[in-house]
């Protein structure tokens, strides 16, 4: 798989609540988008970026982290190949991103992710 991107997926319990801290304080200020259970916040200065997750509107776990890649059907039927777990199956989600979720031998659940715009 080719990783072109690797964004932090960051819990919390109310997005409204948790973003004065990191658009104030970590300067984070660039909305990229904000679905309500999911939004991302970027430096303008910088480009680094955080997503901040309420839960998943689909997908029954919240992904500690989301790596961008240009193959993620080819990322699937690797991960597949070497029997890791699918926690979510690859679907091209209404918001229109193409991802599944696979979880590491260390038990962490990553949202591997192709923006298709």
């Amino acid at each position: 798989m080719r990783v072109l991107r690797v964004i932090a997926d960051l819990q919390v319990a109310n997005i409204e609540a948790a973003k004065e801290f990191y658009t104030g304080y970590l300067g984070l200020t660039t909305e990229e988008f904000n679905m309500g259970w999911v939004a991302r916040y970027t430096s303008p200065e910088t480009g680094a970026h955080l997503q901040l997750v309420t839960h998943d509107a689909v997908a029954p776990e919240v992904p500690v982290i989301s790596v961008l890649t240009d193959d993620v059907d080819g990322a699937y039927a690797e991960a597949q190949s070497l029997g890791y777990e699918i926690v979510h199956p690859l679907t091209t989600e209404e918001w229109g991103v193409r991802r599944f979720f696979v979880r590491a031998p260390d038990g962490t659940v990553i949202n591997v992710v192709h923006n298709r715009q």
